[in-house]
């Protein structure tokens, strides 16, 4: 497996952001505990079990509970620290499923899959421990995500040094988790992406809250090199005239892609066999031919 992420530093960036909470810094996993709520309570069925891993602050747990739709749920992160209110959490390797096979109904998986360098790994792991039509509710960074940030610091670095080192992870295409979902044997995917823009007086700003977020760089192939405040200062240059808008406030972009996948269970609906079809395609497609809804 070729690793990209140290999760040394990843644990590190995660503790650092718990610790040293941010009033308002956690409003990206606001939007997606509301999205995987909202998505949860649209489910005709109630669950006995469920279990949030590496959610951070428990938004997205709490926002679960709050659907009425599940008895019991349990928290799992890297560290007690993460522990909120009180409520205790089963703390395990970030890169880890710490769960029987078979042993829930429920997993919640809120802005944590993007940093894992077995991503698929991960995804097996979930459906394993998931009970037969059991639920995986995901929401992962996607591609679009800080394209801004990444376009003036490649930017400014060629222009400075006459090269560049990867600053901004990579975050993946829709179509590559769709299929991470099905090569992990979940049945019935779903997956959209939504895209949230927030705008920041300037990119220190932008700089300051990815940092309480944990979200610093992890790569462990990002450049060690000291840089001098001039490269900061020609990429806040280059962020405002590429990016602001006619207030003077710069936009970054943050596109989420939202999850869902069932474990395999004999009472799903089955895709039809090839060959079944009582309609041509050709004929559904005819716009000269008409049905009633």
């Amino acid at each position: 497996m070729n690793e990209i992420f140290d999760e040394t530093l990843i644990a590190h960036n995660r503790h650092r952001a718990i610790t040293r909470f941010v009033q308002g810094s956690d409003f990206l996993l606001g939007v997606a505990a509301r999205e995987l709520g909202e998505r949860l309570a649209l489910v005709e069925r109630r669950f006995e079990d469920g279990v949030e891993l590496f959610g951070a602050t428990g938004l997205a747990a709490g926002a679960a509970l709050e659907t009425g739709k599940i008895d019991r749920m349990r928290r799992v992160e890297t560290d007690e620290a993460f522990a909120v209110a009180g409520t205790p959490v089963q703390t395990s390797g970030f890169e880890t499923v710490p769960l029987e096979p078979e042993s829930t109904n429920l997993i919640l998986s809120p802005l944590s899959l993007h940093l894992t360098n077995d991503t698929p790994g991960m995804l097996i792991r979930m459906r394993r421990a998931l009970k037969p039509d059991g639920l995986l509710l995901a929401a992962i960074p996607g591609a679009g995500t800080l394209a801004e940030l990444r376009d003036v610091l490649l930017a400014a670095e060629t222009e400075l040094y006459g090269g560049a080192s990867p600053r901004v992870i990579p975050f993946p295409d829709i179509r590559d988790v769709g299929s991470l979902l099905q090569r992990a044997g979940f049945a019935l995917p779903v997956i959209d992406e939504e895209s949230y823009t927030v705008r920041y007086d300037h990119i220190f700003a932008l700089m300051r809250d990815l940092k309480a977020m944990g979200m610093a760089n992890p790569l462990i192939g990002r450049s060690r090199r000291p840089v001098s405040l001039s490269f900061f200062l020609r990429a806040a240059e280059l962020y405002a005239e590429r990016y602001a808008d006619p207030d003077g406030r710069i936009r970054a972009t943050f596109s989420i892609i939202f999850v869902s996948g069932w474990a395999p269970h004999e009472s799903q609906q089955k895709p039809l066999k090839p060959g079944s079809a009582k309609m041509r395609l050709a004929d559904a497609l005819d716009p000269s031919r008409t049905r009633d809804l």
